[in-house]
């Protein structure tokens, strides 16, 4: 062999997305939007995080989630021998795809779950136009 390394590209995005790498950073929670007839529904996973940590807002059809997960400080970090469950704080924002009702926005929050509901706005609801037959 001639002391050349193989260069592996998943060996160094695994480097890249080391926590030696961004110690600080914090996690970014998976979030699914949809909608039905009359709200927008957004559904972000959000195990280990406690309710009380969880800060939700809606301004100009844009929802914002932003809270922290706890560090469990019973163990050191040198303890471990593989860390990818993140602490710290997170930040969510995504652009509504329709004008909404903010100020009636609701939360609810269950086994990881956070589920916030948004009411479209009046014009952004679909409307069945009657089609009008001429007489003959």
């Amino acid at each position: 062999m001639n002391g050349l390394t193989r260069w592996t590209p998943f060996r160094e995005i695994d480097r890249f997305f080391d926590e030696d790498m961004w110690p600080s950073a914090g996690f970014v929670p998976a979030m699914d939007v949809r909608q039905d007839k009359d709200n927008v529904i957004v559904e972000m996973a959000l195990p280990g995080v406690e309710a009380d940590n969880v800060d939700i807002n809606v301004e100009n059809d844009v929802l914002s989630v932003s809270g922290h997960r706890e560090e469990k400080k019973e163990t050191k970090r040198e303890d471990y021998y593989r860390k990818e469950i993140r602490e710290g704080s997170f930040s969510r924002s995504v652009v509504l795809p329709m004008h909404v009702k903010g100020d009636k926005a609701e939360a609810t929050y269950e086994k990881g779950m956070l589920r916030v509901t948004v009411p479209k706005a009046e014009e952004a609801k679909p409307k069945k136009i009657a089609v009008k037959v001429n007489g003959k």
